[in-house]
């Protein structure tokens, strides 16, 4: 069953939301946290999501940026379950990075994307609509950032990975989710806003002396780590 958007358990997803990612920030921004993932929420609404994934789209990033406060990942998952259901926590644990492999081994930055990619095969349907989703406004504010800047290396220090990396990582999503046979009608989208940064990238390349400004024109702290008040939370 499709949802309108509107249940009381997309209200309780909300505040659960809020209430973790409490004085969190989007990177590089004062914009409260939470407008991530109530946007992540609008675009599974807009493509007729049910009420299970626009759930798991509102909590995708809670068990990944919330272990603080007293909140282990433990009890965060136990909370997601008992309050949303097994299946939401589910999904929100496919499009969740990990930190450690398999085995308890550390994984550097590098090898959580690549283990992220590499889930995506397992995952369900739910989980891969979530992950489209969250790359596609993840994508489109960067894209909206850059197109308000005379200076879009502020957008692109943002990230550890800079210009090319970005770029590349969205490509890469988009790419593995054709590959594990995702081919839902928000693919397009995300295809779009993927290659809108790539031919952005190329446009900066051509004309940088005009688009990037002074060499002296500061860049935002790119590091991955949270800070308090506010607490940046990652794209």
């Amino acid at each position: 069953m499709t949802s309108t958007g509107y249940s009381d358990r997309i209200n309780h997803a909300l505040a659960f939301a809020a209430k973790h990612h409490d004085q969190q920030v989007r990177k590089g921004t004062r914009l409260p946290y939470l407008t991530q993932p109530a946007n992540v929420a609008i675009i599974l609404t807009r493509y007729g999501q049910d009420d299970d994934t626009i759930v798991a789209g509102i909590l995708h990033d809670v068990i990944e940026d919330c272990v603080r406060d007293g909140f282990t990942r433990e009890m965060l998952e136990s909370r997601i379950a008992d309050k949303f259901s097994p299946d939401v926590l589910d999904t929100v644990l496919a499009v969740t990075h990990r930190k450690h492999d398999d085995d308890g081994v550390e994984m550097s930055a590098e090898e959580r994307k690549d283990d992220y990619l590499e889930r995506l095969a397992l995952a369900d349907t739910r989980a891969r609509w979530v992950c489209a989703a969250d790359k596609v406004h993840n994508a489109s504010t960067i894209l909206a950032d850059l197109k308000r800047t005379d200076y879009p290396e502020t957008v692109w220090g943002r990230f550890s990975v800079g210009r090319e990396g970005t770029v590349r990582w969205y490509r890469r999503v988009h790419d593995r989710l054709r590959a594990v046979g995702f081919d839902a009608p928000i693919m397009r989208e995300l295809d779009d806003v993927a290659r809108a940064l790539a031919d952005w990238v190329s446009d900066v390349d051509t004309t940088s002396n005009l688009r990037r400004g002074p060499s002296h024109e500061p860049v935002l702290d790119a590091r991955a780590e949270r800070t308090d008040h506010p607490r940046p939370a990652s794209y």
